[in-house]
């Protein structure tokens, strides 16, 4: 693993309470970075995640809110920017199925338009708002976003065909993102593949062994095999802007 000294440097985690991006904010504290970890109001895991990372000796402050609310969401990050006093990274986790089981691509009738909008809410819109509400400090840090997409907005089928169209918009928009907040903010992001992580959908122990077996590196992948490429996104790949990252142990090939 590439070590970084990021003393004096901060970072805002949205979703991170969890999963990916708990793993993320940890690694980033564990590095030297202040983080403010992002999670909904009501979620108890947000403080506990909060109190872990400073009793592991990290800085960390929280930052409540949904990203998929457009007012709330603008709010989180300006409130989160000022409290940091600066901005160097925004990674952009927070990201929701929608659902509890798979939706096979032929049942269609279980795509309702309360499930587009939830995804597209948080998944993509919820990406955009947080992105254009960090840009003023991200550019005056000199900064980068990391947002997290999917193999499955890869052309790869994920829980649902409306969670695959609102992660290859994330493609999409790290793309345009990147022209956008060029060349002072490089923007790009993570396409993970099948993850072992706390996740609202409830893959069977079949599936969860077809996905080993099917990978080339023979093992799902770990959050902080997913942390370690944002790192490296965020701190790292200076020449790198635009691009996004397959990180699924070769379960595409």
């Amino acid at each position: 693993m590439i070590r970084y000294d990021l003393t004096g440097k901060t970072a805002l985690v949205t979703g991170g309470a969890s999963g990916i991006g708990f793993a993320t904010a940890h690694m980033l504290a564990g590095f030297g970075a202040t983080v403010a970890v992002n999670f909904l109001a009501d979620d108890p895991r947000g403080p506990e995640a909060v109190d872990k990372l400073i009793a592991a000796g990290g800085k960390a402050i929280m930052a409540p809110g949904s990203v998929g609310d457009a007012t709330e969401s603008v709010r989180m990050v300006e409130t989160a920017a000022a409290d940091l006093g600066r901005l160097d990274l925004l990674v952009n986790n927070a990201g929701t199925p929608g659902t509890r089981h798979r939706i096979a691509p032929p049942d269609l009738g279980l795509i309702t338009e309360e499930l587009w909008t939830t995804l597209l809410e948080v998944n993509l819109l919820g990406v955009f708002r947080c992105a254009k509400a960090a840009a003023p400090a991200l550019k005056q840090a000199g900064g980068a976003i990391v947002n997290t997409a999917s193999i499955a907005g890869l052309g790869r089928a994920g829980s649902s065909l409306a969670y695959g169209a609102t992660k290859a918009g994330v493609v999409s928009l790290t793309q345009n993102l990147a022209r956008a907040l060029a060349p002072d903010v490089r923007v790009n992001a993570i396409a993970p593949g099948a993850v072992d992580s706390s996740w609202m959908v409830e893959w069977t122990n079949e599936e969860r062994q077809q996905s080993i077996e099917r990978a080339l590196l023979k093992r799902r992948c770990q959050p902080e095999d997913l942390a370690e490429v944002i790192l490296f996104l965020g701190f790292g790949a200076a020449m790198v802007t635009g691009q996004t990252i397959t990180v699924d142990g070769g379960l595409t090939l």
